[in-house]
């Protein structure tokens, strides 16, 4: 269950131009129910998204945002998990859904630039559910969200 779909996935060499198109197999996510588990299985695959942009200077600041943003939406998570009052845990999983949300923006951006369009559609769907799922844990707790 923790193996990722990647048999598939080369990494680019650092010669690539920014016109060449990375070649990523589609994504296709099993339904895990434990957020957790979804959320770490999330996390690996942007690390392997991150592998895959341009070894450029333009995909640098992308690359450390996108790694940045997509790995702390769990650990945040773990934070909330550990939180002492009511009002910590708030706060963290409300970080950690604004991390998801600032995660699907750059998967949108590198989607329509580096990949071929549909490449990330389950990973931007699959961050939107995380959203989803974050803003009613929040909702759950008596605090309105927008989404």
């Amino acid at each position: 269950m923790d193996e990722l779909q990647t048999s598939n996935i080369k990494p680019p060499n650092n010669y690539q131009t920014p016109n060449e198109k990375l070649q990523i197999s589609n994504f296709k996510p099993q339904k895990v129910y434990d957020i957790r588990e979804r959320l770490l299985i999330f996390s690996k695959r942007i690390l392997q998204i991150c592998k895959l942009l341009p070894r450029i200077p333009e995909c640098d600041g992308i690359r450390k945002q996108l790694a940045s943003a997509g790995t702390s939406i769990g650990a945040n998570f773990e934070e909330a998990d550990g939180a002492i009052t009511k009002k910590d845990f708030i706060n963290k999983v409300a970080i950690a859904r604004k991390e998801a949300k600032e995660t699907k923006y750059w998967l949108q951006i590198i989607n329509s630039i580096y990949f071929d369009n549909t490449r990330l559609s389950e990973d931007i769907r699959e961050s939107e559910e995380l959203i989803s799922i974050l803003s009613a844990i929040i909702r759950n707790c008596g605090i309105k969200t927008r989404t």
